[in-house]
């Protein structure tokens, strides 16, 4: 597994932003992808007779679309959707050899049994949905992380998956003791959201590489100075430093 795919050199983080922290839509648009925003609460699939993400974008008159990956429904953030067949092919080879890297923010009100470091196991089914964390070798799922105290006893966490498991992120912040706020599913204290964020990717593309980072825009602890605070200080230390995939 290679700890860092990319030369220590990067482009410039490409801060984006959004219109409405509660409704789908397109924050960058490129010839052979969009980057979309998915708000907390929505299925990035439609289920049954309620609308996905996918169909929000597609209302906005985007209408040939093809999902390289996904977000849970309580994780907002950036989510890339090709735009062609030939775009959608060379994502997905991207993301299953691993070469577009991953950060996402989470916030808990539970101290964790470490403050950094790494959390790797097999994932295997639990009751209802959910998953949980094994010494198993059968999908593996690694994920490394930091945290940073937050006022209230909240600490801010960033997290950077080696792999893209189901649940993998919930499961791996409560393996250490610190389960999501809001996650209710995996033991997280009752908030106004699940607070879990896919902030920023990097990935190479036509010879290029792109950072792209999209602060999270909803959720009252999300919002609050003293995180934007730490995010500042995450940004000016390197993103995608030594903690970084």
């Amino acid at each position: 597994m290679s700890e860092q795919p990319f030369p220590p050199a990067s482009p410039p983080l490409q801060l984006l932003a959004v219109a409405n922290a509660w409704r789908a839509q397109v924050v960058m648009t490129h010839d052979d992808f969009l980057v979309a925003y998915k708000p907390p609460g929505m299925s990035f699939h439609r289920e049954g007779s309620d609308p996905g993400m996918l169909d929000a974008l597609r209302e906005e008159g985007h209408q040939t679309l093809h999902a390289v990956h996904r977000l849970d429904r309580i994780t907002s953030g950036l989510v890339l959707v090709a735009r062609h067949g030939d775009a959608a092919r060379e994502l997905g080879q991207l993301f299953e050899s691993r070469r577009i890297s991953k950060c996402y923010l989470a916030i808990s009100d539970r101290k964790p049994t470490k403050k950094q470091g790494l959390i790797s196991g097999g994932m295997a089914p639990a009751r209802n949905g959910s998953w949980r964390l094994t010494r198993e070798p059968t999908l593996r799922a690694v994920t490394r992380f930091h945290s940073t105290a937050l006022e209230g006893g909240k600490r801010m966490f960033a997290l950077y998956p080696h792999t893209g498991r189901t649940h993998q992120l919930r499961v791996a912040m409560k393996s250490i003791g610190a389960p999501i706020l809001g996650d209710e599913r995996y033991g997280g204290s009752p908030a106004d959201r699940g607070y879990l964020h896919a902030y920023a990717l990097r990935l190479p593309w036509q010879g290029g590489e792109l950072s792209l980072a999209l602060p999270p825009a909803a959720g009252e602890f999300f919002l609050q100075p003293a995180f934007n605070e730490q995010l500042a200080v995450l940004n000016e230390a390197g993103l995608w430093g030594s903690s970084g995939t």
